[in-house]
């Protein structure tokens, strides 16, 4: 079973999706699971886990009814504020649906660098647990040294970092986020997704081997039982294609045993998200 841990829909919207600067414009369109699924077919994969991408309780809505739509949408991470003083009522709400398996905040986008430790964060992480939602912590390298410290205080809480944290690899930078990402595996409630790298390197001349120390990094610190495989299409498709992007993961991988190639290519995905 092949599941793709993260991937995004979206109606675009010029100023809901300002992020979609000039260098990603072939993304400046619609992305339904119409389009999905067919590179699910072409590509063998089973289902996979649909992530937000805009921060609004209509964003989880859409997202919570294309599961309902799609079988092989088994899994919705959507968003609420988990700063608010009605987070509990949302969560609370949320539980009816059972597409929903966790929540995500655009953490990398956000100024203060400690934000992840701000007391009306950390009040709603402490409410997820309560709840069984997961937490994707989506983050650049500098906004490691926090994550450390939350991944510490909430070691009940079930989180998974998306894109390996956003490592510099077009300009080959690697220790001080490697550093980080090790202390953070330590803890054993912590899971990372291979996803999302190709975009973190150049997107017309990367190759394999640039990223693969980064993947090393990953395998080394978290192991085979807490990586997963995630696609981050359609964003990926702005430095490549669907089938890149697996075929790195399966060819990073392939060395290892046919059981620990499909824990992360699915199973783990399975385990964490309560698929």
């Amino acid at each position: 079973m092949i599941i793709d841990s993260h991937q995004h829909f979206w109606n675009y919207e010029p100023k809901k999706h300002e992020w979609i600067d000039d260098s990603m414009k072939v993304i400046r369109r619609d992305f339904s699971p119409e389009d999905l699924k067919q590179v699910y077919q072409d590509n063998n994969v089973d289902g996979c886990v649909a992530v937000q991408a805009d921060q609004t309780l209509e964003e989880t809505n859409f997202l919570i009814q294309l599961s309902e739509d799609y079988d092989f949408i088994k899994g919705v991470v959507g968003w609420v504020d988990l700063r608010s003083y009605a987070v509990e009522e949302d969560l609370e709400r949320y539980t009816h649906f059972k597409s929903v398996k966790g929540f995500r905040h655009v953490v990398q986008g956000e100024p203060d660098h400690n934000f992840v430790l701000r007391p009306d964060f950390t009040k709603g992480i402490f409410a997820l647990h309560r709840y069984n939602f997961t937490y994707d912590i989506l983050v650049f390298p500098h906004q490691l040294g926090a994550v450390l410290e939350l991944v510490r205080r909430f070691g009940n809480q079930k989180f998974v970092i998306d894109h390996i944290a956003k490592p510099y690899i077009k300009d080959g930078f690697i220790d001080g986020w490697a550093l980080l990402m090790k202390e953070i595996a330590k803890q054993e409630n912590v899971y990372c997704k291979l996803s999302g790298m190709i975009t973190e390197a150049d997107f017309n001349t990367w190759t394999p081997e640039q990223i693969r120390p980064y993947m090393d990094v990953v395998l080394e610190a978290f192991g085979t039982d807490r990586i997963m495989f995630g696609s981050d299409w359609p964003v990926c498709l702005v430095a490549g294609n669907y089938s890149k992007v697996k075929q790195l993961t399966t060819d990073f991988i392939a060395g290892l045993s046919p059981d620990e190639q499909a824990r992360i290519m699915g199973l783990n995905a399975v385990k964490f998200y309560n698929l």
